[in-house]
């Protein structure tokens, strides 16, 4: 594959990372997913974020330069706005094959370089928001800090002639692309999948810091954006605004803005019988749903999820857009059952607040599971719907208990969307 164009002196490097399980060592990519660096070329030439020995990236990267008339050593400037290893594990052997080029980064970014990445004595430069690096021929780069996002040395790059945005892990997603890059080039079944992709993403990585992804977009929102082109997923040159919008949501999923009309429902089961509590509690969702519908009301989505088979970077994703929750988990060993306590840690380590929630579940010879569930969700301050539980098998009395706070819980969900 060669470079791909943005503009007559913009390009974009680009290799798919297909066979790695996992991303950050935790969440899985079964559809791959991108790395992007840029070339921008004025009398100067810059490289916008790096890459890491990740299958023959580096190989793939420095075939596009020769696609360029370019080589590693041709590079003036290595502008670095994130420092995590999936965008600077080259930058050794990048300073070893170039060691003239200036690095650039903000403060901390250089103090990274330098004790995280060990990358030695180079020839940094520290820049903040407001500095610029003038590359000829007109082309003037500006750095903006946005510390958090989700690094605290964390910035973008704007080019303030062509109008493009180079914002690294800011407004990216899982998914390889292939052969294409841009968001026009793909179909709306596509769009639909790095949509789904992107939450993912945001939900896996990005939601801890939502606070700061809105202060981020504020500050950009005085400059004119052509082109966010980021280092992970689609460069956004049709419709830059969609994944700014996109992100500017999901900020405001656990920061107060407004949730999805959809229940996610979790569940562990170690015999059946929470599971058949879960399916009362179902059942009294979709029958409240069907009123709901009947009065010309929007009913709640409901979406249900098993731990521990459902892989945790899709119950966070599909939990986090929901504005309704339901927990259900049996006692084990006097406690919750694990699984549902590492969901747990994950929603509080996320700060998954502002959710109207319901727990169930089933205990054997005694029970135990609803105090330590009752610690773990106070620093969420979740609205809940009174908890149920029952020993063992549940009985006719148990379904139809189960069935009501199922209905509760739609009936409230629908009146906080």
């Amino acid at each position: 594959m060669n470079a791909k164009e943005i503009n007559s002196y913009t390009y974009a490097l680009h290799a798919d990372i297909t066979n790695s399980p996992l991303f950050e060592g935790i969440w899985p990519i079964p559809n791959g997913v991108t790395l992007n660096s840029y070339i921008v070329q004025g009398e100067k030439i810059a490289l916008i974020d790096l890459y890491r020995d990740w299958e023959n990236a580096p190989q793939k990267m420095e075939k596009q330069l020769e696609s360029i008339n370019l080589k590693v050593n041709d590079i003036d400037f290595l502008i670095l706005n994130h420092l995590e290893p999936d965008h600077t594990e080259f930058l050794r052997e990048f300073h070893k094959q170039n060691p003239k080029a200036q690095i650039i980064a903000t403060a901390k970014g250089i103090a990274l370089a330098e004790n995280f990445c060990k990358a030695g004595k180079a020839n940094y430069q520290a820049v903040k928001t407001g500095d610029t690096l003038d590359l000829g021929k007109g082309i003037i780069l500006s750095f903006v800090e946005i510390p958090n996002v989700h690094w605290p040395e964390t910035m973008v790059t704007y080019d303030t002639k062509s109008g493009v945005l180079f914002s690294c892990d800011a407004f990216g997603s899982y998914g390889k692309t292939e052969d294409r890059i841009f968001d026009d080039e793909f179909t709306q079944q596509e769009h639909d999948f790095f949509e789904r992709e992107s939450l993912r993403y945001y939900a896996n990585i990005v939601a801890s810091f939502s606070s700061f992804v809105k202060s981020a977009i504020q500050k950009l929102e005085n400059i004119t954006i052509n082109v966010v082109a980021p280092s992970h997923g689609l460069v956004w040159r049709k419709n830059p605004k969609t994944i700014i919008q996109r992100f500017q949501k999901y900020a405001g999923y656990n920061t107060g803005g407004k949730l999805e009309n959809k229940i996610c429902v979790v569940y562990g089961s170690m015999y059946g019988n929470t599971k058949l509590g879960v399916d009362a509690v179902v059942e009294g969702i979709q029958q409240k749903a069907k009123e709901l519908q009947a009065e010309g009301k929007e009913a709640p989505a409901v979406c249900v999820l098993e731990i521990p088979s459902t892989d945790i970077s899709i119950v966070l994703a599909e939990a986090y857009e929901a504005a309704g929750i339901v927990m259900a988990m049996p006692t084990y060993e006097y406690k919750m059952f694990p699984p549902a306590a590492y969901m747990l840690d994950l929603f509080r380590r996320k700060h998954f607040k502002g959710k109207k929630a319901l727990r169930i579940g089933s205990w054997g010879w005694i029970g135990g599971a609803k105090k330590e569930y009752d610690e773990a969700v106070l620093p969420l301050a979740w609205d809940e719907i009174e908890q149920y539980e029952w020993q063992g098998f549940p009985s006719e009395t148990d379904i139809t208990i189960l069935k009501e706070r199922g209905a509760m819980l739609a009936d409230a969900v629908s009146k906080l969307t």
